[in-house]
C-alpha cells in the first residue's frame, strides 16, 4: 500500500475523512440501513455502510488493473475539500467492452459482491459490467458503478470523463470529477444534500 506522505492533497483529504468517519462510527449501534436506504438530507454517513468505509483499497485495485474509472459523488466532493462525510463510493466509466474486462478483474481481486439495479446478484464477470449500472460491495466499500448508458438527461457525462482530474496516492492514481462537473451533476439531481454540498464547494472557492 502506498505511503501517505506521497499523497497529493486531495488524497490526504480523503484519508483524513476516512479517519474521521471511523471515529464517528466506532461503537455505533447498527441500524440495518445500507447506503441505498440513506435519506436525501443526511446521506450515507448515517447508515451501516459507513462503518469501516474506506474507498482507497478498491480505487487502488481498479487503477492497478488499468480500469479507467472516475470517482463521482461525495468522495469526489471530499477530494475537493468538502468536510461532509460519506459511507459510499460512486464510480463512472465509459461502458466499453475493453474496460468491462478490466473492471471485472479489479472487482474480483477485491472479492466484490455485485447486484443489478433490482438487487439481484450477478457474477463478477465482464458481462455484469455491460449493465448501465452495477451495485457493488467489498470489505471496505460499497456503492454504484455507473456507465454512460444511464439516463443522465442533458448532462454531458462523456465530457465529464474526458476532463476529470487526477491525484496521486503514491503507487496509484485516483481520477475524480472536476468541481464544476460535480456541481453540475448535483444541481441536476437537486436533492437537499446535493444542493447543500454545491453551496459548500462554491464557498470554498
Amino acid at each position: 500500500m502506498s505511503a501517505p506522505d506521497r499523497d497529493d492533497e486531495p488524497v490526504r483529504r480523503l484519508r483524513e475523512a476516512v479517519r474521521r468517519l471511523a471515529g464517528q462510527t466506532r461503537g455505533r449501534p447498527p441500524t440495518g440501513l445500507t447506503h441505498h436506504d440513506a435519506d436525501d438530507v443526511t446521506g450515507t454517513a448515517g447508515t451501516d455502510d459507513a462503518a469501516g468505509f474506506d474507498p482507497l483499497p478498491l480505487l487502488r485495485a481498479l487503477d492497478l488493473a488499468g480500469a479507467q474509472v472516475v470517482v463521482i459523488g461525495q468522495v469526489a466532493g471530499i477530494m475537493h475539500g468538502s468536510r461532509e462525510l460519506t459511507g459510499d463510493l460512486d464510480l463512472l466509466w465509459d461502458g466499453s467492452a475493453a474496460q468491462a474486462g478490466l473492471l471485472a478483474v479489479a472487482f474480483t481481486q477485491a472479492s466484490a459482491e455485485l447486484t443489478n439495479d433490482d438487487g439481484a446478484p450477478v457474477p463478477c464477470d465482464p458481462e455484469a459490467f455491460r449493465l448501465p449500472k452495477v451495485l457493488f460491495r467489498t470489505a471496505t466499500a460499497s456503492g454504484d458503478c455507473c456507465t454512460l448508458a444511464l439516463p443522465w438527461g442533458n448532462l454531458p457525462v462523456a465530457d465529464f470523463l474526458g476532463r476529470c482530474e487526477t491525484a496521486s496516492a503514491g503507487d496509484f492514481t485516483i481520477r475524480y470529477l472536476s468541481r464544476q462537473d460535480l456541481n453540475l451533476m448535483r444541481q441536476a439531481t437537486g436533492r437537499v444534500k446535493d444542493l447543500r454540498r454545491v453551496a459548500e464547494l462554491q464557498a470554498l472557492r
